[in-house]
């Protein structure tokens, strides 16, 4: 009881945190904060996934226009996650991602069962060609901004699916 009490008078200061915009930034470098994942209130109050989290799974924790910061250290351009394994990713804009760049999910098992691919900045049509390649190895696809894509990896990876992303950098535009 006490714990859903104060939940209940958090909930305020939570609604105005949330409803905040970011600030406009004139240095297109500036580290920015993934929204925070924490839950105020839950009808499970019991469970809390994400203050248990293994030291060794990956958090995606900001971004920048040039890369990301992932459990404490920041790396510099694309990247490519699938479950707890990070690795540097080629395509530097979303016209170079490709069934060639996204060919390690050939041989991945298990095969994730989604992937989310941060196309920068803005949200971008994906290619036919690339939309048929996931379909044809079993995995669905979610097409998103960088910053959502590394937050919704934290989510799933954190309630243990088998989860996968593949992120531009945010100062990509194209």
């Amino acid at each position: 009881m006490a714990v859903r009490q104060k939940a209940v008078s958090t909930l305020p200061t939570l609604m105005r945190a949330m409803r905040k915009e970011l600030p406009k930034h004139n240095n297109t470098h500036q580290i920015q904060p993934l929204p925070s994942l924490r839950r105020a209130f839950s009808l499970y109050d019991q469970i809390n996934l994400i203050d248990n989290v293994p030291e060794d799974q990956l958090r995606f924790q900001q971004f920048t226009d040039t890369g990301f910061k992932v459990n404490g250290v920041h790396y510099d351009g694309s990247l490519l996650c699938v479950g707890n394994l990070l690795m540097s990713w080629t395509p530097k804009k979303f016209s170079q991602v490709t069934p060639e760049s996204l060919s390690i999910f050939q041989t991945v098992r298990p095969v994730p069962e989604i992937l989310i691919l941060g196309c920068g900045r803005h949200i971008q049509l994906v290619n036919p060609e690339v939309r048929r390649f996931i379909r044809s190895t079993g995995m669905k696809l979610e097409t998103v901004d960088s910053r959502n894509a590394a937050s919704t990896y934290n989510i799933l990876n954190e309630e243990g699916r088998i989860v996968a992303t593949a992120l531009l950098p945010f100062g990509v535009e194209s």
